[in-house]
């Protein structure tokens, strides 16, 4: 039977696979990791609210009962796409018919990746670990801090970008200062926390309506967060940040400010753009490769003149799309093309503040925060993550407690 390997066990490969259920095909999925990841709720493993688990699922798990599907763990090295082969890590090669790349994108420094160590940014549960170890370990600093302007370095919090990730750090960092950690410290009060959100451009969340990023900033401002738009970052080290010509002392500094896709896009000699994505084809296929498609973060494609959003519903939407475009060419059909659903823009700023954007519908606050917690609960995977997360929510709802405050790793130096 045909191959079809599919590399990356996000939303675009996993939905690719499962629209390959029951087809004439031996469907190989490789990911580094065992795990399909629901990114949108990655930030709040971050920030203490979740655990690990209750977000992410073995993919052994989710495709145990799809006979036509193999899932190895693997980091592919290099693509060989004249041979049809990959080659991986640890040496082994894997043949394909069909190839998928969905290996998703990881975190842009715009040319300063000296800054990464000092301000990790948010793609797998890894990060989100460091990050969490990083801002529960600042208020531990703090309270062991005899010198008042050093502690107030550690409970200062710079958050550089201001999209969908920025904006949830940031309004979740603030509630835990000012609630969740209220009353449990005797030396530094976590209410005097200090939570910058820092935007290079003219305001945050800059693909939402101009009337609902001004309602998020606000929103923002009334949970204590400092929003700095306009002035971009010049410097990061690990004391703090130089902003223009003001320099912040910030112990704890994370980044949401952009993204770069795979380097992988680069082995297969395609024009890419600028943020290193391919330019693919209507169909999601490479020029030149048709059997090759790229789905997810890593493919560049408009439609109906607008760009195919780097966000979950785009990705499962290319997933679907490539298992019935593979299952159409078994049968000797041309696929037409990919066209894109776009359901609107979802972001939450933090308890019973959010912001939607619905294609006209527009609103924010209370009704906006309901909406986006039912819409993240339906689409999680697996039934007990949902329900361990409704219940986990509804205990931080009314307790302003957050389940998962354990530190994990080692400490970084002062």
């Amino acid at each position: 039977m045909p191959h079809v390997v599919i590399v990356g066990g996000g939303f675009g490969g996993l939905w690719a696979a499962r629209a390959l259920r029951g087809a004439p095909v031996r469907i190989t999925l490789l990911d580094r990791g065992n795990h399909h990841l629901f990114q949108p709720l990655l930030y709040q493993v971050a920030t203490a609210g979740l655990s690990a688990p209750n977000i992410a699922a073995p993919l052994r798990q989710i495709l145990r009962r799809q006979k036509n599907a193999t899932v190895l763990l693997g980091e592919v090295a290099k693509i060989e796409p004249d041979a049809r082969r990959l080659r991986l890590a640890d040496g082994r090669s894997l043949d394909y018919d069909q190839l998928l790349l969905a290996s998703g994108a990881t975190h842009a420094y715009f040319g300063r990746d000296d800054w990464a160590p000092h301000a990790p940014g948010l793609k797998t549960l890894d990060d989100a670990l460091e990050i969490r170890r990083r801002i529960l370990t600042a208020f531990e600093r703090a309270e062991a801090e005899d010198d008042p302007a050093a502690r107030a370095a550690w409970l200062t919090f710079a958050i550089v970008g201001g999209g969908p990730t920025g904006v949830e750090l940031a309004g979740t960092l603030a509630e835990i200062a000012r609630h969740t950690l209220h009353g449990e410290f005797r030396r530094a009060d976590p209410r005097r926390a200090r939570v910058l959100l820092l935007e290079a451009g003219p305001r945050v969340l800059s693909s939402f309506p101009e009337a609902l990023s001004d309602k998020a900033r606000r929103q923002l401002e009334t949970l204590g967060v400092e929003v700095r738009t306009g002035v971009p970052v010049k410097a990061i080290d690990d004391r703090g940040v130089q902003l223009g010509e003001e320099r912040i002392d910030a112990r704890t500094v994370l980044w949401a400010a952009g993204v770069a896709a795979s380097p992988l896009a680069r082995d297969l000699g395609v024009p890419l753009d600028r943020a290193g994505r391919v330019i693919v084809q209507p169909d999601l296929t490479v020029p030149g490769h048709p059997e090759i498609f790229v789905a997810g973060d890593l493919a560049s494609l408009q439609c109906e003149g607008k760009p195919v959003p780097g966000v979950a519903p785009a990705a499962k939407q290319m997933g679907r799309y490539i298992g019935g475009a593979i299952r159409a060419r078994l049968r000797g059909i041309t696929p037409p093309p990919f066209r894109y659903r776009d359901f609107g823009n979802l972001a939450t700023i933090g308890r019973m503040a959010a912001v939607v954007d619905l294609h006209g519908l527009k609103f924010s606050g209370l009704l906006a925060w309901w909406f986006w917690l039912a819409a993240h609960v339906l689409f999680l995977i697996g039934f007990r993550n949902r329900l361990v997360v409704l219940i986990d929510w509804a205990q931080a709802y009314w307790s302003y407690q957050r389940s998962a405050r354990i530190i994990l790793g080692g400490d970084r130096d002062a």
